[in-house]
């Protein structure tokens, strides 16, 4: 198993969940935490403490970001028209890293960002090799045409776990796909329940 895999899984175990909904994660065979301590009893969580699990709960399924990208994603969020909430999922949503791992160009949030960081892919026949760079409405994704018989991103593809979602239009044989609208958070296919109100409570403490 890889370092980076290792890390991921880490996540789903601290948090006790399958946040990716990824048959390998170790959740589905031990929802106790990682480490020496992991399988004493736990105690009630603060108000606090479920506001930071929620916090790391979704830091951690977009390819657990640093503290400083996520925050500074919030502040923008925040100061959008609307619900601050649902402003931070669609804000997430439209990393390209994300978009990447939507449109199941590659297996995992992780993978997305690297094969960005690599040159694989391509926001409206331009080059972007920044994870963090944010599509737009009528944009289109495409993996770089030397990089399409990759078989990791052939195999991803294929994937039965999971399906693209109805904001981004994914055609596999060009290996393109294009960002059709902000999703609201009932839109985000999560494989566990994400509640973005509590990150706003965190940060507004």
């Amino acid at each position: 198993m890889t370092k980076r895999s290792e890390a991921k899984y880490k996540i789903d175990r601290r948090m006790g969940q399958n946040i990716w909904g990824r048959p390998k994660s170790p959740v589905n065979r031990r929802e106790y935490g990682p480490g020496h301590h992991g399988q004493r009893r736990k105690g009630k969580l603060s108000d606090f403490g479920v506001q930071l699990r929620a916090k790391q709960k979704l830091k951690g399924y977009y390819a657990n970001i640093s503290e400083r990208q996520f925050h500074s994603i919030y502040v923008e969020a925040s100061r959008m028209k609307g619900d601050s909430g649902e402003n931070l999922i669609g804000l997430l949503e439209r990393r390209l890293d994300t978009v990447v791992y939507r449109a199941k160009f590659v297996s995992t949030p992780f993978a997305a960002r690297q094969f960005i960081n690599h040159g694989h892919v391509k926001v409206n026949g331009r080059r972007v090799n920044i994870s963090s760079y944010k599509v737009k409405v009528g944009d289109v994704v495409e993996v770089k045409e030397s990089s399409r018989q990759l078989a990791f991103v052939l195999e991803a593809a294929a994937l039965g776990e999971r399906d693209v979602p109805d904001f981004i239009e994914a055609d596999h044989t060009k290996m393109t796909a294009k960002f059709i609208r902000i999703p609201l958070l009932s839109d985000v296919p999560f494989a566990v329940q994400m509640e973005p109100h509590l990150i706003v409570e965190f940060y507004s403490r």
